[in-house]
């Protein structure tokens, strides 16, 4: 009988416990209202304002430079890299997009069209440079941008800053289409630098993971050709 008294004295105690704490709440509430009413207030605002500005303004910005960029990419495709840059005189070049459209999708994804075009003219520390400003987590496009960059760090003999790109491009996604081509890439340019260990280190992670790709049947060739020159040695 005394344990069960108890138990209902437990009981009343928590139930004492609780409603003190629910005073204390209500009594903070209603001391801080002023400043819980501002702070609601103004996460309200930043939704608020957040929602208007992908509805009538981001959204047809976005609008706008995707069709501009349709025309780009077709210069693009057809190796106009220079019209693809500047325009034709009717529609935007990739450069009046990221200016005009920079915020947008279309305008992030011309900094890596602006870059290859870059690329593909020769002019090495441009293609670095909007390349290297170009964000994203596509599967492809991701790599062939850090990968692009490698490139034109190579073209600059800056073979050691190319490795390191080449690497970073083939490890970004693990996929069988540009993973193969970024490591035999660096495995190239470690040969050139010299660096015979790494090269073959390089190329049988080739042949190993990605047996199913073109650069492993090179792979196999440079593997056999840098084992008989190092045993030579």
């Amino acid at each position: 009988m005394a344990k069960e008294k108890s138990n209902i004295d437990n009981s009343d105690d928590k139930i004492i416990a609780v409603d003190t704490a629910l005073s204390r709440t209500e009594q903070f509430i209603e001391d801080n209202k002023k400043i819980i009413s501002g702070v609601i207030g103004a996460i309200i605002v930043v939704i608020g304002g957040y929602l208007l500005y992908n509805s009538f303004y981001l959204k047809p910005k976005q609008e706008e430079a995707q069709k501009q960029m349709f025309v780009a990419e077709q210069y693009f495709e057809k190796d106009s890299f220079r019209i693809a840059l500047n325009g034709d005189g009717n529609y935007f070049g990739f450069l009046n997009i990221i200016e005009e459209y920079g915020s947008t999708k279309s305008g992030n994804l011309s900094k890596y069209y602006a870059g290859m075009c870059y690329l593909r003219l020769k002019d090495f520390p441009k293609a670095i440079e909007y390349l290297d400003q170009f964000k994203s987590s596509d599967k492809f496009l991701a790599p062939l941008a850090i990968g692009g960059i490698g490139d034109a760090n190579m073209e600059l003999g800056k073979t050691k800053e190319a490795v390191d790109f080449y690497l970073k491009a083939a490890e970004k996604v693990n996929n069988d289409f540009t993973s193969p081509v970024f490591f035999m890439k660096a495995a190239l340019a470690y040969e050139k630098l010299g660096d015979m260990d790494n090269a073959l280190k390089i190329y049988e992670i080739i042949e190993k993971d990605f047996s199913k790709s073109q650069e492993s049947r090179k792979a196999e060739k440079y593997i056999a050709r840098i084992k008989y020159k190092l045993n030579k040695e």
